[in-house]
């Protein structure tokens, strides 16, 4: 995982680095945690390793992050909003072109985030979550529920009408439960799991795609 550094969370940090130098370390930080987590699960997250591996010292990243559950905490953040930008731009090209079944757009493109990003799978699956993370992924869902809704609308695939709020908060679970349970048997993400949850939601979702009845 490459971290923008200028697109760095507040989550979990200490302080906000402002210096470009400084937000260049932090970055480099959250690269090795990442490939920690991935290489060798959650488990292997110290903070002397974490530095060392970085190639900072210790009170240097103590600056930011003042523990493991910090690093976690702000960790996960930067997954989270990554997924956020990855769904900007699907409804920016949503709202350009047609596409012949964005429920398997959709679903293919959040399996191919979980392929390219082992790291985050094995922090997700290890849920090794504080509150303030957990609290941060039940808002992401939230905004992914939102943005969900407006790709729908923008394909034409469900009409705007009362209930649609919470149907597209509905479907997103869904498919995020079964998209984690999927990846949790194989790495690729197994294929069968992800052909029922685009069967599943299809027909979810074609409930709304004219208003329903009285």
């Amino acid at each position: 995982m490459t971290v923008p550094v200028r697109a760095l969370p507040e989550a979990g940090l200490r302080r906000v680095p402002i210096q470009a130098r400084s937000r260049e370390r932090l970055a480099r930080v959250l690269e090795v945690a990442d490939r920690l987590i991935a290489t060798e699960g959650v488990g292997a997250l110290t903070m002397i390793r974490v530095a060392a591996e970085a190639r900072i010292s210790v009170g240097s990243l103590y600056q930011y992050l003042p523990d493991r559950e910090a690093v976690i905490e702000t960790l996960a953040a930067v997954y989270l909003e990554q997924l956020e930008a990855k769904a900007a731009l699907l409804l920016e090209t949503a709202r350009r072109e047609r596409w012949d079944d964005p429920i398997g757009v959709l679903v293919d493109a959040f399996a191919q985030v979980y392929r390219d990003e082992p790291g985050f799978r094995a922090l997700w699956f290890g849920k090794d979550f504080n509150e303030a993370a957990r609290a941060a992924d039940r808002e992401h869902k939230r905004r992914m529920a939102v943005t969900l809704r407006e790709v729908m609308l923008a394909q034409g695939a469900v009409a705007d009408t009362e209930g649609l709020d919470i149907a597209c908060r509905a479907a997103h679970l869904m498919g995020d439960a079964v998209m984690q349970e999927a990846f949790r048997c194989d790495p690729d993400g197994d294929p069968n799991l992800l052909r029922e949850a685009k069967i599943a939601l299809r027909a979810y979702a074609s409930q709304w795609a004219s208003p329903p009845e009285p």
